[in-house]
């Protein structure tokens, strides 16, 4: 028969053969001695309470205990855990539902500070929960766990593929693993996409276009076109406001009703566009070229370039019948012979502009500034109620 002691906080195996004989008082009294405990129970290896020593059969293991219920030690985390002399104290963490097995001094040696180390640097302290087999219950991310718990084995960060970082990170700052959580910080800005600002090419913006019905509107709005060849393409109701056209090709365009409110165009060439019924209020296209544009809508909408930016542009011979430049800034601008019938130019700069061989039937220059303005070769006589200054 062997005997050995199935006490709840001792999991030291300690193996006796021996004959049994006397009675179930003496059997527990040879096993006090022997295991030096106090033994009070008398259990078979199914956990059976034997309360009559004829019950023992040759070869029976005997689990002794002082008293506390029947478990096998040999399944049991907690012997295992608990085991007296043990210098490797091991522990079973249940992260989540998951198992982890490792050593107290895994825990604490190489983050001293950490929660963790704090939680089983000393037994009991922390007063951990555990489950019913007795592994440590942790709720945290079991996924996000293991990467830390192999930095605190071998001190090297170690992400498998599919993991995210910024889910170990909060479990590092979680636990409190400071030089962990430094190294990942490092990591994921590293890892980090640089945004990509650079321009659409034409082929990109073709392959917008294709996919988009014709009456749809496209939404291009704050999207960088700088330097783009879009010459001779459809870009009709397309939103281009506040959009990058600087320095674009967009000669013999068609922007028919697109929206082009605070775009910049600074020095692009729309020579030869279709601008029918464009909206380019308070857009920048200092230094554009515009030439042979037209602007004029045969079913009345007008085209709005109020508050815009015209400083320099090249808009000669542009049919601009009703166009709407109210306090625009035309400084310098070449405007020879275009047809302005109509046009609201109240309040516009058109210093030094040149605007011989235009056509100022019925334009609205009041308070308009035309100091150092050319009005040679008009095609009508500006009358003085047209302007004010």
């Amino acid at each position: 028969m062997t005997l050995q002691d199935g006490g709840n906080l001792i999991s030291l195996f300690l193996n006796s053969r021996f004959t049994v004989y006397g009675t179930l008082t003496d059997l527990l009294s040879v096993a006090t001695n022997k295991l030096g405990i106090k033994a009070c129970n008398l259990y078979n290896g199914k956990g059976g309470l034997i309360d009559d020593i004829a019950l023992i059969r040759d070869d029976d293991v005997l689990y002794v205990s002082e008293g506390d219920p029947f478990f096998d030690p040999q399944n049991d985390v907690r012997a295992r855990d608990d085991r007296p002399g043990a210098h490797t104290d091991w522990l079973t963490l249940n992260i989540g539902g998951r198992l982890f097995t490792t050593t107290r001094s895994t825990l604490v040696s190489k983050e001293p500070e950490s929660m963790l180390a704090h939680m089983f640097r000393e037994k009991a302290v922390w007063g951990n929960k555990q489950d019913e087999c007795g592994a440590y219950l942790i709720d945290r991310s079991p996924e996000y766990f293991e990467p830390i718990l192999n930095y605190l084995r071998h001190g090297q960060l170690i992400i498998n593929e599919g993991i995210n970082l910024l889910g170990v990170l909060e479990e590092a700052r979680f636990f409190g693993i400071e030089q962990l959580a430094e190294q990942l910080e490092v990591a994921i800005k590293n890892n980090q996409t640089p945004e990509d600002h650079s321009p659409i090419s034409r082929k990109e913006f073709v392959r917008f276009l294709l996919a988009t019905p014709t009456k749809s509107e496209l939404r291009c709005q704050g999207l960088n076109f700088s330097g783009a060849d879009l010459s001779r393409l459809d870009l009709r109701y397309i939103n281009f406001k506040m959009a990058n056209l600087s320095r674009c090709n967009l000669t013999h365009a068609n922007l028919c009703s697109s929206n082009l409110e605070r775009a910049d165009l600074s020095g692009a060439n729309l020579d030869g566009a279709n601008l029918q019924g464009v909206k380019m209020l308070c857009s920048n296209a200092e230094g554009a070229s515009l030439k042979g544009c037209n602007f004029e809508d045969p079913s009345g909408l007008k085209a709005n370039l109020e508050g815009a930016n015209l400083k320099g542009v090249d808009m000669e011979g542009s049919q601009m019948t009703g166009i709407n430049l109210r306090v625009a800034t035309l400084k310098n601008a070449k405007l020879k012979n275009c047809n302005l019938r109509g046009a609201t130019l109240a309040g516009t700069d058109l210093e030094n502009c040149d605007l011989s061989g235009c056509d100022l039937q019925e334009a609205n220059l009041r308070g308009s500034n035309v100091k150092g303005a050319i009005f040679e070769e008009m095609l009508t006589a500006l009358h003085m109620s047209q302007s004010v200054r």
